[in-house]
């Protein structure tokens, strides 16, 4: 009997040196290049969380976060596009049924996923007629399908909803001209009075809670945690493996660096030593604020409780911290590595370029984050629709 893979079995060191290799090369395409979509897609990887029912290996939830963390060591761009590509997956599978068995059947299933409600759905008979324009539409140059996010129904009864679309429906805007994250190839996807069926929506509320119709069709903790905790956490991942890889550049180069003008091995300084220990117990700290998140929230999924509101904020809370500290991280070993790091052949330039760009995320919005948590800590009222 053969055994399901494990994502540590297919997100090998190779897989990462691979990543490392192409990194320059998804850079320029500003996309992912075609040897790592057809390595991803034979890995099996995007079908982590997927059913298991519709053939997926419905891991625990917080078994795609240290494979995503490490695939960072190699390429922040493309560890980010491949871990929403894979979270996507576990998103459908919130859907009722008859949209799984729509989108599951199309395997490998890839879709962007662009969340801001930009568009307007109508309600006709049968569901409603939807248009808008979406941005941030991580890996739309490889999708088959595409979930983006609107508002609904009447003026009178607006709700927020996702709507999931074959990327036939829509037309996709090359705008991704961007200093970092160029590989993860976010251009804006534009649907015009698309017809989408009310079997292929799902509210939004429903999922930020974890009681979306997928949560109790599978059999499985993993689709009843709260959606923007899982993407919060799942996003932080790049930025944490970019600064854990920074780190090992770092001290590998402090052995072979001569400082200018001075003659003296730089590991000889004592403060080149001291940014070293400083960034490795920070990311040691890291490490441990995210086990104990994903920890907290794992415990309650598995007793079948839902996932209030103040942890829900928290644990937004942390990633936002955790991408905040990474970023604050790369930022101080780069400016004691030298000017040599801003050649375009050094992967330290392009470490800090594509965190500076991934920071800038919603969801980690570092004022809004503590104001949610510090709120809900203090047992004030909050939007419905606040993004916890």
């Amino acid at each position: 009997m053969t055994s399901t893979p494990t994502a540590e079995s297919v997100i090998t060191p190779e897989f990462v040196a691979r990543l490392a290799e192409r990194a320059s090369e998804a850079e320029q395409l500003r996309r992912l290049p075609d040897a790592t979509i057809t390595e991803l897609t034979e890995s099996g990887f995007t079908e982590l969380l997927t059913p298991a029912r519709y053939g997926g290996r419905q891991a625990p939830f917080p078994a795609i976060l240290d494979p995503v963390r490490r695939m960072a060591h190699g390429c922040t761009s493309s560890a980010w596009t491949i871990g929403f590509l894979t979270l996507h997956n576990w998103m459908l599978a919130l859907f009722g049924e008859q949209a799984q068995q729509e989108a599951f059947a199309d395997r490998p299933f890839l879709a962007p996923a662009p969340l801001a409600p930009t568009g307007r759905g109508l309600p006709v008979d049968g569901g409603i007629r939807l248009s808008g324009r979406w941005s941030w539409a991580t890996g739309v140059m490889h999708g088959n399908w595409i979930i983006v996010a609107a508002l609904c129904g009447p003026d009178t009864a607006l709700y927020p909803a996702l709507a999931l679309l074959p990327m036939s429906d829509v037309t996709v805007a090359d705008v991704w001209h961007t200093d970092g994250m160029r590989a993860t190839g976010s251009n804006d996807a534009i649907a015009t009075d698309v017809f989408v069926p009310e079997h292929r929506l799902v509210n939004v509320l429903d999922i930020y809670s974890g009681t979306a119709p997928g949560a109790g069709l599978h059999d499985s903790a993993t689709y009843r945690w709260p959606m923007v905790p899982a993407l919060a956490l799942l996003a932080a991942m790049p930025a944490l493996g970019s600064a854990e890889r920074v780190t090992e550049i770092y001290a590998q180069r402090l052995g072979e660096r001569v400082l200018p003008y001075e003659g003296v091995m730089q590991k000889d300084k004592p403060i080149a030593q001291a940014h070293l220990a400083e960034a490795q117990v920070r990311l040691r700290a890291l490490r441990s604020l995210l086990a104990e998140t994903v920890g907290q929230i794992e415990t309650i999924v598995a007793g079948g409780d839902t996932v209030d509101r103040p942890v829900r904020a928290q644990a937004r809370l942390a990633a936002a911290h955790i991408v905040a500290e990474s970023r604050a991280v790369i930022a101080q070993l780069l400016g004691a590595g030298g000017a040599s790091i801003h050649f375009l052949s050094s992967p330290l330039q392009r470490f800090k370029r594509d965190v500076d760009v991934l920071a800038g995320h919603v969801v980690f919005d570092y004022d809004t984050s503590r104001e949610l948590a510090g709120a809900l800590a203090l047992g004030m009222k909050i939007p419905r629709t606040s993004m916890i």
